[in-house]
């Protein structure tokens, strides 16, 4: 999902954080499943979470966050905001802004950072270089158990803090 966080930069403890060398946008655009996350305040009892994105005429990408709220029966919860290309040369690094209707400030442009992708773009890995978000993602609803754990593995060795993970569906 894109999440939102406030900028800042990494901790001094983390190696720099390596983005893949290129995104094709128009591949990435549509849905993604939420595989496993971080969780924090703004996706707080989010199941079944679907990220869709879209490319704009103006370059930038219409972003539209959906999930339950606590069960898959739950009550609908929908975030929309937007994001833009802050790496031109590869676009796996994006910024990201939502402003719900239920709060009046804007967030701040959070950092959406594209750390392992498919090349068949079927599964991606996003975080941010402090480590305090990450989505595994899918176009499908579920992932082959085996791409889980390497994602999760590769998670670990990046210095994510991976027994934070909530998964919808297996737990690995």
């Amino acid at each position: 999902m894109l999440g939102v966080t406030a900028c800042s930069s990494a901790s001094p403890n983390f190696k720099k954080l390596a983005t893949v060398p290129k995104v094709d946008l128009n591949k990435y655009a549509g849905d993604w499943y939420e595989i496993a996350r971080i969780d924090h305040w703004f996706q707080k009892g989010c199941v079944n979470s679907v990220a869709t994105y879209n490319i704009r005429s103006n370059g930038e990408i219409e972003v539209i966050n959906k999930c339950k709220v606590n069960t898959p029966n739950g009550k609908s919860k929908e975030a929309t905001g937007r994001a833009w290309v802050v790496d031109k040369s590869s676009n796996s690094k994006l910024k990201v802004q939502f402003a719900l209707s239920d709060i009046k400030l804007p967030f701040l442009a959070g950092d959406y950072w594209i750390i392992e992708l498919d090349e068949d773009y079927k599964f991606v890995m996003v975080g941010e270089e402090k480590r305090e978000y990450l989505w595994i993602l899918s176009r499908t609803q579920i992932m082959p158990l085996e791409i889980s754990r390497a994602l999760v593995s590769k998670a670990r060795k990046l210095g994510f803090p991976v027994e934070k993970l909530i998964y919808q569906g297996h737990k690995l």
